[in-house]
């Protein structure tokens, strides 16, 4: 805490758009968890090519991947102190804060495919959530695709039954803890970036994540069997400390806004083909074995995993749950 105490008073001196001397530029921290060769990594590069041009150098953007300035459990932490400006976590990182609606978006088998998904966050339930953050001093700016996760574990995992008793990796989701309760396996909450260890060292038994993060983070090398189960939905929000963006000068943050953008529609337009590369990868390397679901393993998957959504009411609110159910022609019960 006092080291993020420091660095944002550190920022508030160097950063702040009022502070800076009019010839420096003003300097946004990007910091995220994944590699730069990810959708959400390859999307903030992008962000700061479009910002630093449509600002004519007057903002430098720093990306910091990989958790290489802040870990993932301080990350909002720091956004809140002005230590970092951008952040981009998934959405289940926002219940810590009291605000456990995002969860909802964890649901399994809730977005049929990437343009549901697309359109529900582009509307009224994107609107809704991020509306939530703003007494936290957070300013929600765009939602980033990264498409359905897969599950992994040294053994097949085919119906339910086959996750009896493993101990699973999860971001941190209390319904991704519920519906793998729901199948009888042991939820783990991890960091991402010590995800790879836990796998290699047999910590914890399994995880569920994107193709394109099982590629890049390497968790094919150290799981035998990964199922392509497309049983969830990952999703970014992009997100800034409300107090710096207000506090930009109007004609700087439409710019900013324009880069966001454009960013934002290339990030969620490469993230169905990078996962589908990611795939294509892991597959080539031999290194695990590929396994899909038929119709009736689906089914009982689905099953399996449904009193997760009578579960969620208790835990994020019917508002939310009958705000999604309308986006999305859906029942919750």
């Amino acid at each position: 805490m006092r080291r993020l105490i420091l660095a944002s008073f550190a920022a508030a001196l160097c950063l702040a758009p009022g502070l800076a001397a009019a010839q420096e530029p003003i300097i946004i921290k990007f910091s995220h968890v994944v590699a730069n060769d990810t959708p959400k990594g390859k999307g903030a590069l992008r962000f700061k090519e479009l910002a630093e041009k449509y600002t004519a150098g007057k903002v430098k953007i720093e990306v910091y991947p990989n958790s290489s300035l802040y870990k993932d459990k301080e990350e909002i932490e720091a956004l809140q102190l002005g230590s970092v400006q951008m952040l981009a976590p998934s959405t289940a990182k926002f219940a810590p804060l009291g605000i456990k609606e995002f969860e909802a978006l964890d649901l399994p088998w809730l977005f049929k495919d990437e343009a549901t998904y697309d359109k529900a966050m582009k509307g009224p339930v994107g609107t809704w959530l991020f509306q939530k953050l703003e007494s936290k001093g957070i300013s929600g700016l765009a939602y980033w695709d990264n498409g359905f996760h897969m599950t992994s574990a040294n053994r097949p995992l085919l119906v339910p039954a086959d996750f009896q008793g493993l101990k699973i990796r999860i971001s941190g989701s209390k319904i991704a803890d519920r519906y793998f309760r729901d199948v009888g396996s042991i939820p783990q909450i991890m960091a991402f970036s010590e995800v790879y260890q836990a796998l290699q060292t047999g910590v914890v038994d399994g995880c569920e994540n994107t193709a394109s993060n099982y590629l890049t983070q390497k968790f094919y090398e150290v799981q035998k069997d990964v199922t392509v189960s497309y049983h969830a939905h990952l999703q970014y929000a992009v997100i800034v400390n409300s107090k710096f963006w207000n506090g930009l000068p109007p004609d700087i943050r439409k710019q900013l806004d324009k880069a966001m953008e454009e960013a934002t529609d290339y990030t969620n337009s490469i993230a169905v083909k990078e996962n589908e590369d990611a795939l294509a990868e892991i597959k080539k390397s031999g290194k695990t074995t590929l396994h899909y679901l038929t119709d009736d393993q689906r089914k009982a998957w689905q099953t399996a995993m449904r009193p997760t959504y009578a579960w969620a009411k208790g835990r994020v609110g019917q508002e939310v749950l009958d705000l999604v159910a309308k986006e999305l022609y859906i029942k919750m019960n």
